[in-house]
């Protein structure tokens, strides 16, 4: 069984980037926008700017392990992007986090 709050569809990812608002922060850039529902869909990205194989993955997990910490203090309903920047390499979980913890709180998805 698919897993209902991991983004997938082509549209749904043209939405997102056509409709919905970004920001950015030293490590990480967040596409938003509301979807309606209440679920929360998340996609991670990191593209091979990034480095590689080994280092994408492992920026892909710093922001998911990012976000799972921050995902209490979220609002439900929207569709999120969250895309590496290539200053991602090197850094620990709590950096990220922090970093991810400045974008959400410049869009106001954060309490």
């Amino acid at each position: 069984m698919l897993r209902e709050d991991v983004l997938r569809k082509k549209t749904d990812f043209d939405a997102v980037y056509n409709k919905g608002k970004s920001t950015g922060s030293k490590y990480v850039v967040i596409f938003y926008l509301k979807n309606g529902s209440g679920i929360t869909r998340t996609c991670f990205l990191a593209s091979k700017k990034v480095g590689n194989s080994v280092t994408r993955n492992r920026a892909r997990r710093l922001m998911k392990e990012s976000f799972r910490q921050l995902k209490s203090r979220m609002p439900e309903g929207y569709d999120l992007i969250f895309i590496a920047r290539t200053t991602i390499q090197g850094r620990v979980c709590s950096e990220v986090k922090r970093s991810m913890e400045d974008a959400l709180r410049r869009a106001k998805l954060l309490a």
